[in-house]
């Protein structure tokens, strides 16, 4: 699958770089005085110092509400688990902590959200049967 591109708003570079390359792991690619580039595991994000956003809405996903706006990655679950466990281990403060959604269900899946210093919130999952984040029969794949 080919990588996406992703740009987004942030307030600094420096505690963006922190986030992303410190607490996340990402590497960093180019950068100016106003943007810079990560490899989101294997993804491209480009992070623009712009004017702060509006109000943050809110949805429900499985009886819990949820940041309508985010972006993520989805990761097999031992790099799921790991990347919970550095950002927790690096005094991050989750929007949503580490757990399992849909437990025992087809789309069964680890979640959890956690916000960068500029309140962009990030979701990492990763699901117990990787053809049903597209909704795909769980014996279809087998």
């Amino acid at each position: 699958m080919p990588p996406f591109h992703l740009a987004f708003r942030v307030d600094d570079i420096e505690s963006t770089r922190s986030f992303y390359v410190d607490r996340l792991g990402c590497g960093q690619g180019r950068e100016a005085v106003n943007w810079i580039d990560f490899d989101f595991f294997g993804h491209q994000i480009s992070a623009h110092v712009g004017p702060p956003p509006g109000e943050v809405l809110m949805t429900r996903v499985d009886d819990e509400e949820v940041p309508l706006a985010h972006f993520g990655a989805v990761l097999d679950w031992p790099e799921w688990e790991r990347v919970g466990a550095r950002l927790e281990q690096a005094g991050a403060r989750f929007v949503i902590a580490p757990h399992v959604r849909f437990r025992n269900e087809p789309a069964e899946q680890g979640t959890f959200f956690v916000a960068d210093p500029s309140g962009n919130v990030l979701e990492f999952k990763s699901f117990r049967h990787h053809q049903a984040m597209f909704g795909l029969p769980v014996a279809a794949a087998a």
